[in-house]
């Protein structure tokens, strides 16, 4: 009897075990498309910050990015008291050679994070213009005020000098919104890079060694290169 009881949980777990792994694929393509959907949501908020009159320090200062961390949506379960944040990918750019790299996905949120509208989604992209800032993303877990400085973008043409390693941007319903980001912690999406990319792969490996690329996110490299200025 003991025999035909352990034999019994011997077969249900590997009947567990076929069947976890029979569902993996569908997993990995399901975080595939959700990462696919972050891309083109992070071309339309580009877009948006490009074509807003309010964003001209944005749009001036791009040449000088080392990176853009785009987070399409957020709203009142994310930049709140309390919140969770959000997901949101970012793009490298090399300092030599100008070039965007493919998108990294990355998790963000804090507890202390301040919302200054409420309750309404919100558009955010992250200005980083320093190596250290860049550097910082590259680790398992980067915080904003810790790891690197950050200040609110300017609205208008603004006359702020860039002396922060990250500058915060946010929309709401065609508007600036104000934000407060300090404190703010960003995680790399491992489940959803290695979704995306068909393996595992590290920030590193997609922002600096370029090891990893998917066609579909030409558009949103094409749509970012495009409109930043030639030095």
């Amino acid at each position: 009897m003991i025999f035909l009881r352990a034999h019994s949980l011997r077969s249900y777990l590997w009947l567990a075990f076929v069947g976890l792994a029979s569902l993996a694929p569908d997993g990995r393509a399901d975080e595939a498309a959700a990462a696919q959907t972050v891309v083109e949501n992070a071309n339309q908020t580009f877009t948006h910050f490009i074509m807003d009159p309010d964003m001209v320090w944005f749009r001036d200062n791009l040449d000088k990015a080392r990176g853009l961390l785009i987070v399409p949506k957020l709203g009142r379960g994310g930049f709140i008291i309390g919140g969770s944040g959000g997901r949101g990918l970012l793009l490298g750019r090399d300092s030599q050679t100008g070039r965007w790299s493919q998108p990294v996905f990355y998790t963000i949120g804090s507890a202390s994070i301040g919302l200054q509208i409420g309750g309404e989604l919100s558009e955010v992209i992250l200005l980083i213009l320093s190596n250290k800032g860049l550097d910082a993303m590259l680790s398992t877990k980067a915080q904003l005020g810790a790891d690197m400085s950050v200040a609110a973008g300017p609205v208008g043409t603004g006359t702020r000098v860039a002396t922060a390693d990250v500058f915060s941007f946010a929309r709401s319903k065609g508007a600036f919104a104000g934000l407060t980001v300090e404190g703010s912690i960003i995680t790399p999406d491992g489940a959803r890079n290695t979704a995306y990319y068909g393996k595992a792969v590290s920030p590193l490996d997609i922002l600096i060694r370029h090891s990893a690329s998917n066609p579909r996110a030409d558009e949103l490299i094409k749509n970012v290169t495009e409109h930043t200025p030639k030095r």
